[in-house]
């Protein structure tokens, strides 16, 4: 009683299932997971299925299930999820194709079926269905590897086929839920998370990306898992220009800007993966460890040269290893012995191999350092080829010394094969980390790191915008930009510090430029000039009236109308900042290095809206730049304080105006020793254009 449609779904009392071949394995499939609530086959013609009495129709069942399985033509399909939903039903998984993946008429198809579920929770169309391996229920129509337990990762994926594959890992990953939602015309993946959140047998969340319906509704559901302390891990397909568009063509799935998934995801503390191996070793290290404090490791290995390749592949993932110590390192000299050298990594060498003892004392002097994550690398030998009784020792000595401290314990194998499926099972009923593969295994350990991070400072994180009423209104076809002049001015009102100048015509440039004082600055101002530099509409550091008088009427071909500035001095660095907006995410702040270094460099970040300080200056400090900015080697530094506070007011005016703002470029900038100032400016607006335009530069 009280639950959700979605909740009724993933865990029925009762199963509908609709169709011929698929509902019959779906029945063999409960049977075979030990599913013991109802089971109910509708077909219209035949009288049994799998020694089940079959109804007629909908309206036959005895009760409204709590989940269907419809795998009927999609035409009779929308028919069932009507009747469905009219007599009480949960949910059901939707499992025919020939909706919108295939566009046209696919498409009405779909939103026919949305319409038909109304308030039913609905997967699909076009999936496979879903497996709940915690309460034996199989709405699924194959076989599958899974087996029953009673906590595990649950993993949320748009490819059926994907999914099968899951279910067959042998990594000593326990898989609790795998969800395939194919077309994602019903409940979104947030929804589904948000179900998944509310079952404590779930320890992490994976999840298969193609593209997200409500970017806004994802991220809040995010900072939920955060503040639950369940962790996400990200399979996003589309980053490529190809595979984006295959990702579009599968399931109509939009692959947003793959920079933008990026900040997304980093803004939620998720963890993203480049590769299905890389999904499960993290899941499971997460399963095992949850989110770490820090991100500080040792390892310990009978090889040099296994040492050195954690040490390099840590160093990749921005991991530290810390020399041990004093106390730790005098406790494994004791039982090493002076031929071996005792660091971090550690090379054991073999001295103590085969004795359970010394190697518990080795093994728990290494877990009393109190890092991290403690790793043990070891491989085993085939076992239908070799004796690997020995290196059995080692891990009951490995088993002793966490049993001993208590300590976040990792067994490493560095191929994925030399780990056999029972000592996987068996570390991780232990409360240690099975992982197979270094490469992975490091990975896996820095976003955990990345996540405990983010899960200490969950409260303070803002939810993305997205595109909502609110921010979705700069849809007119009409659109105008505001010149140097206006743009500078609007930005200013917001407290972005601008150069003193003044626009005027040609024949007041020198006088202004007097007023001001040397050197100056002479600029084109026009409503229709975005790229001055190129169009020869610039000229620095004149420093008489006869230079300005010069410049203006080099630049007479372009305009009568200039902007004097004074030029600014003692400058540190020079930064870009830049507002987007995209049809999923928004509006989203990028930062970087400006000025001639904005190609040359690649030097940005990007952050979606809104932003808070700490947002920002984080991202600073990410940029290649950020040394420059921080004084590097006994230079100056710029006025950090002062460049988030500048960031912060441009983010502040486009929050204000998202409703029609298109894009907005400050290039660049400067960071003074003291203060900063930006000094070119371009605001690009969706509606018509003013009729008049600011003719005065405010003053810094």
């Amino acid at each position: 009683m009280g639950a959700t449609p979605l909740q009724r779904l993933f865990s029925p009392r009762s199963i509908a299932v609709f169709g011929g071949r698929a509902a019959v394995e779906v029945i063999r499939q409960c049977r075979k997971l030990g599913f013991t609530g109802a089971l109910w086959p509708v077909h219209p013609t035949r009288s049994e299925m799998e020694g089940l009495p079959c109804f007629a129709d909908v309206a036959s069942l005895p009760a409204a299930p709590d989940a269907a399985f419809i795998a009927v033509p999609a035409e009779a399909t929308v028919q069932v999820v009507r009747q469905l939903a009219a007599r009480g039903a949960g949910g059901a998984i939707c499992y025919a194709s020939g909706f919108a993946e295939v566009g046209g008429a696919g498409i009405d198809l779909q939103d026919a079926l949305v319409a038909a579920a109304g308030d039913m929770a609905l997967i699909g169309p076009n999936c496979y269905g879903l497996l709940n391996y915690l309460d034996g229920v199989a709405l699924w129509p194959d076989q599958h590897g899974g087996q029953r337990l009673e906590r595990g990762v649950a993993i949320i994926t748009q490819s059926g086929n994907i999914g099968l594959n899951l279910t067959m890992q042998r990594r000593a990953l326990p898989l609790a839920y795998l969800i395939t939602v194919g077309n994602k015309a019903g409940d979104s993946m947030d929804a589904i998370i948000d179900t998944l959140l509310n079952d404590p047998r779930v320890t992490a969340i994976g999840m298969h990306i193609e593209g997200l319906d409500d970017v806004a509704a994802f991220s809040r559901v995010a900072l939920k898992a955060l503040q639950k302390r369940v962790p996400l891990v990200a399979l996003k397909a589309g980053s490529s220009e190809l595979g984006a568009r295959t990702t579009m063509s599968h399931t109509s799935s939009l692959a947003g800007p793959d920079a933008l998934y990026d900040a997304l995801f980093a803004r939620c503390g998720i963890a993203r993966v480049l590769d299905v191996a890389s999904l499960l070793e993290t899941l499971k290290f997460l399963h095992v460890h949850g989110g770490l404090r820090d991100k500080r490791i040792v390892s310990a290995s009978c090889s040099g040269g296994e040492a050195s390749l954690v040490a390099d592949l840590a160093q990749t993932h921005s991991l530290t290893m810390p020399d041990l110590p004093a106390a730790a390192h005098a406790r494994l000299l004791a039982v090493l012995g002076e031929k071996v050298t005792v660091a971090n990594p550690l090379d054991y060498h073999t001295y103590i191999w085969g004795d359970l003892a010394a190697q518990t004392e080795c093994f728990a002097g290494l877990m009393d350092c109190g890092f991290d994550a403690h790793v043990l690398v070891l491989d085993f030998p085939r076992a239908d080829r070799c004796d690997g009784s020995s290196w059995q020792t080692t891990l009951d000595g490995f088993v002793a010394a966490q049993k001993q401290t208590g300590a976040a314990a990792v067994v490493l194998t560095t191929l994925p094969e030399g780990l056999p499926d029972a000592v996987g099972q068996a570390l991780l009923a232990q409360g240690i980390a099975p992982m197979q593969g270094t490469a992975d295994c490091m990975l896996a350990i820095a976003h955990a790191a990345r996540i405990g991070a983010a899960q200490a400072h969950c409260s303070t994180t803002l939810a993305v915008a997205g595109v909502s009423a609110r921010t979705g209104g700069a849809g007119s076809s009409a659109s105008h930009m505001l010149n140097e002049v206006a743009s500078k001015q609007a930005l200013h009102a917001f407290g972005l510090p601008i150069p003193q100048g003044a626009c005027v015509h040609a024949h007041e440039a020198a006088d202004a430029a007097q007023r001001l004082g040397f050197p100056v600055v002479v600029k084109a101002v026009s409503d229709t000039l975005a790229h001055k530099t190129e169009a020869g509409g610039v000229q620095l550091n004149l420093k008489s009236a006869a230079a300005v008088q010069a410049a203006v009427d080099a630049m007479a071909h372009l305009t009568d109308t200039f902007l004097v500035e004074q030029m600014a001095r003692e400058v540190v660095a020079e930064i870009i900042v830049g507002i987007t907006r995209d049809a999923q995410f928004g509006l989203a702040l990028t930062l970087g290095a400006g000025g001639i270094w904005v190609e040359l460099l690649k030097d940005s970040a990007t952050l979606l809206l809104p932003v808070s300080n700490a947002d920002i200056r984080s991202a600073l400090q990410g940029l290649k730049i950020w040394p420059v900015l921080n004084g590097y080697r006994g230079k100056l530094a710029g006025d950090v304080d002062a460049l988030v506070k500048a960031i912060a007011a441009i983010a502040s005016y486009a929050e204000a105006h998202a409703s029609s703002l298109l894009e907005l470029d400050v290039n660049p900038i400067l960071v003074l020793r003291t203060g900063v100032l930006a000094v070119d400016a371009l605001i690009h607006l969706s509606g018509i254009s003013p009729t008049s335009h600011p003719t005065q530069q405010g003053t810094a």
